[in-house]
């Protein structure tokens, strides 16, 4: 008898499992998309300076990159915005004349929070010392709220689609039973500027427009399992 019982439980309990595992879901990928014009410019700048003795060159382009700086003070830009990417020192041989030069670079970030100084700054930048513009990064000072309206977005681009294909079999879904992140993306726009002069004594027309900002594009992925109802 106790046999019996045993077996029977076995059964039973198996059959639950077998009615868990066959729980009907169905499972989808959300894509949310939100479009927007960056507000911030990060600038990499360099100064760099190049002769034949060590200690001259690096006086010199310690002195230019100081002058940067005081300018960055005196724009007030923060402190925390004005970071030094690298400083070198570098030393070549010229095998025709068999001499020695040095040249000096030092690589400076700056972050313009207000697109509209972007000319007035680099004019200011040109003419205190930097003589290499090595790239600028668009950017968005609302990115996080921008990337919570993507999230949402694709969440409900889940939803939409789960019903979709529950609909065809006369189903809905229900509850969602998992979420996960598959990936937020938020590739910059492309920078189209046209090529500044390189020279202090060059004045700038304060209408002159170099830069073209663009539009940036924060893209959130999803991945959800509903209950199929």
């Amino acid at each position: 008898m106790k046999k019996l019982i045993l077996v029977a439980l076995l059964i039973m309990g198996t059959a639950g499992m077998a009615q868990e595992k066959m729980q009907p879901l169905v499972s989808v990928t959300g894509e949310g998309k939100v479009k927007a014009v960056p507000d911030e410019v990060t600038v990499r700048v360099r100064v760099e300076t190049t002769g034949k003795e060590a200690a001259a060159v690096k006086t010199e382009n310690d002195k230019n990159v100081d002058a940067v700086l005081k300018f960055a003070v005196k724009m007030d830009i923060p402190q925390n915005n004005v970071t030094t990417q690298y400083i070198n020192l570098d030393k070549s041989y010229d095998y025709q004349t068999k001499t020695y030069s040095y040249q000096a670079n030092q690589s400076i970030a700056i972050k313009i929070e207000d697109l509209s100084r972007y000319e007035e700054i680099m004019s200011g930048l040109i003419a205190s010392g930097i003589n290499n513009i090595d790239g600028i990064e668009f950017s968005s000072s609302k990115i996080d709220s921008y990337r919570s309206e993507a999230r949402k977005k694709a969440v409900a681009d889940a939803k939409m689609k789960a019903n979709e294909y529950a609909g065809v079999l006369n189903q809905s879904a229900g509850k969602a039973l998992s979420i996960s992140e598959t990936g937020i993306s938020i590739p910059m726009p492309q920078p189209q500027y046209k090529v500044m002069a390189m020279r202090a004594s060059d004045s700038m027309e304060s209408s002159q427009e170099t830069i073209a900002p663009g539009e940036m594009t924060i893209t959130a992925r999803v991945s959800v399992t509903f209950e199929l109802l």
